[in-house]
């Protein structure tokens, strides 16, 4: 059995090297590779172009490497969190792709499956339909989006065994299961990582074809972004 099984953080991000396209799984900070991104934090690693539905907060996820100016350029659909993000992107220090959501999963899973390009409704007429190729589809018009083309794809499971097969937890499955696979390499951090033969066929979520590397966690935080209580009566 071939395993995808690496020694620590370091080893899974052998190769990532300034310049590069990476891909970040999570939505919110729900299911982000928070081990893989603090190892990067620790690097000299800068000019970035990152795929993720959101830039995290200012002290967690995307946003310690925006702390560092590690990154160049974000591609997110939902960046309202983070107040270093705000202030880079205004200052023209951040340059900044914002993507309807659905349309940034369908280009994540497009570079999966190896579909070059799609059409969707999403976004004409507006800026993000700037300079994209338009068609008409049974009477209503679309645009041409092309799929990500990635270095790295980071992602975070909730269980995965050494052969690189993956399971989520609940939410956390969000953009994980569509930008797994869809780069030339895939990290998958995972939290409990388990021999080949335990998990059960039928719960794997991702096949350990679309995983390159896979190593666990040492440090887990299981943050809430807003937290809303009830006044005490």
């Amino acid at each position: 059995m071939i395993t995808k099984k690496v020694n620590n953080v370091q080893e899974a991000t052998e190769g990532i090297v300034t310049g590069m396209t990476i891909m970040f799984g999570g939505f919110g900070l729900c299911g982000i590779p928070e081990n893989t991104i603090a190892a990067l934090v620790n690097t000299t690693i800068s000019d970035l172009t990152c795929i993720s539905n959101n830039a995290g907060v200012d002290d967690f996820g995307l946003g310690l490497l925006l702390q560092k100016k590690q990154i160049k350029k974000m591609i997110s659909s939902y960046v309202g969190e983070n107040a270093e993000f705000e202030r880079q992107m205004l200052s023209g220090e951040l340059e900044v792709e914002l993507t309807p959501q659905g349309t940034l999963a369908e280009r994540c899973r497009a570079a999966q499956a190896g579909i070059p390009a799609f059409f969707t409704p999403a976004g004409y007429g507006t800026e993000v339909a700037e300079g994209k190729e338009v068609r008409e589809f049974n009477g209503k018009m679309h645009i041409m989006e092309e799929a990500f083309k990635a270095d790295f794809a980071i992602v975070k499971a909730w269980k995965g065994d050494e052969a690189g097969n993956l399971i989520f937890k609940g939410t956390a499955r969000n953009f994980n299961a569509c930008m797994a696979g869809a780069a030339r390499i895939t990290i998958a951090e995972v939290e409990e990582l388990v021999p080949v033969g335990t998990l059960d066929p039928n719960q794997i979520h991702i096949p350990g074809i679309m995983v390159q590397r896979i190593f666990q966690g040492e440090k887990f935080e299981k943050r809430i972004e807003q937290r809303t209580v009830r006044q005490k009566n």
